[in-house]
């Protein structure tokens, strides 16, 4: 097994990476030249070596990398076995909003390109900041938002998306920030009376029809929305463009009046 930095300071190390949201991370960060492995759920073309909880280790050793990227509680086990065979393992586990954008700076030293990491850190700061600008302070404005990883049963996410909701300017109140997305039923739906429902089932991309909520007869007068999951669910910088997105959801008309205001 080779080690990083072994021909010197400028050395490339070697990567697999079995999140993608490392992968999503690495490539924006513009290092992908280091990615020598990735799974079957990254957007990157290099060798597969499995999928997410499913590596192919024999695969893996053939690559011989200096660092394998892992990601998320369900991913510890893997982490463990890694270490266990001698790989040097970068793995994170964000539960916030801040989190996540810390973790392009640690991924960044990891790697060895520090300035990089902080470069992609402080644009996806600058981001969140322009999106809060034109979203609404004033909470009694801000409206609430369901947003639902999986459908069967139903989830309602967690971790770093009440996060999300806040800085697109909506409301969360199914999960706490920070905790793990866990079961809703639907008396509590029903109850919590959102206006909007964001659909972004893990694992099925933007392959999901809005109908598919409307159709289960739940008592939700909501505008239903469909998001790509890597846009929620991936704690990369694919996570900024979904906060964007959302933004222009949720607040779609209040854009609207804007523009027809300036024009004025």
């Amino acid at each position: 097994m080779s080690e990083m930095g072994s021909a010197g300071a400028e050395a490339t190390p070697r990567v697999v990476s079995l999140a993608p949201s490392s992968t999503a991370t690495l490539t924006a960060m513009g290092a992908g030249d280091c990615l020598v492995g990735v799974t079957a759920h990254c957007d990157f073309d290099a060798p597969v070596v499995g999928g997410w909880l499913n590596p192919n280790y024999d695969r893996l050793a053939e690559l011989d990398p200096d660092l394998v990227c892992t990601s998320d509680d369900l991913q510890s086990e893997i982490r463990d076995e890694l270490r266990e065979r001698g790989y040097a393992v970068y793995h994170d586990e964000p539960e916030r909003l801040t989190d996540v954008v810390a973790s392009f700076e640690s991924l960044g030293v990891a790697v060895g390109r520090p300035e990089a990491g902080e470069r992609l850190a402080e644009a996806s700061r600058a981001r969140l900041e322009t999106v809060v600008t034109r979203v609404p302070s004033d909470s009694d404005s801000r409206p609430i938002v369901y947003c639902e990883e999986w459908s069967d049963p139903p989830m309602a996410a967690g971790n770093w998306v009440p996060d999300a909701v806040a800085a697109a300017g909506g409301r969360c109140p199914f999960v706490k920030p920070g905790e793990r997305s866990r079961e809703v039923s639907r008396e509590v739906v029903e109850g919590t009376d959102p206006d909007h429902v964001v659909l972004h089932l893990c694992g099925h991309g933007d392959r999901v029809s809005p109908d598919s909520f409307s159709e289960r007869g739940w008592d939700v007068d909501a505008t239903v929305h469909v998001l790509d999951d890597s846009l929620l669910n991936q704690p990369s910088p694919n996570l900024l463009d979904g906060i964007e997105a959302l933004a222009d959801l949720l607040h779609s008309d209040s854009h609207q009046h804007a523009d027809t205001d300036d024009g004025h």
